[in-house]
């Protein structure tokens, strides 16, 4: 991934997250149980910051390119899809096994993190 794409996958991010919280906000406070809100919103908060994060990444892909932060924001997205997106289908009532992707994505942020301090520190 380099600069440009980042960035607008960050921003199509940030507007999904935007939308699904609104969407959480308005259309399912009534029709989902408060343990599956709660769900819901968990997922749009953390979609939030790490697309945040992956905002940062982007911008700093025009100084600062290489294969280590391209690696970073592919991992920063991945864990976007399997944390927040198990998080949002559990929400729904997907089957529980779903929830094992969930920790799954959290590694993937964990190793996309470590991977950016790892490239920064190094130049």
């Amino acid at each position: 991934m380099n600069s440009g794409r980042t960035l607008a996958l960050a921003g199509v991010l940030l507007a999904l997250a935007t939308i699904c919280g609104a969407f959480g906000a308005h259309a399912l406070k009534g029709q989902l149980a408060p343990d599956r809100l709660m769900i819901w919103e968990t997922a749009v908060r953390y979609q939030f910051f790490q697309a945040l994060g992956l905002l940062g990444i982007g911008l700093l892909l025009r100084s600062l390119d290489g294969a280590a932060l391209r690696g970073a924001a592919s991992l920063i997205v991945a864990g976007i899809v399997l944390f927040c997106g198990s998080l949002y289908a559990l929400s729904f009532g997907a089957p529980r096994a779903l929830g094992a992707l969930t920790p799954v994505g959290g590694l993937a942020w964990i190793a996309g993190w470590s991977l950016f301090a790892w490239s920064v520190w190094r130049h």
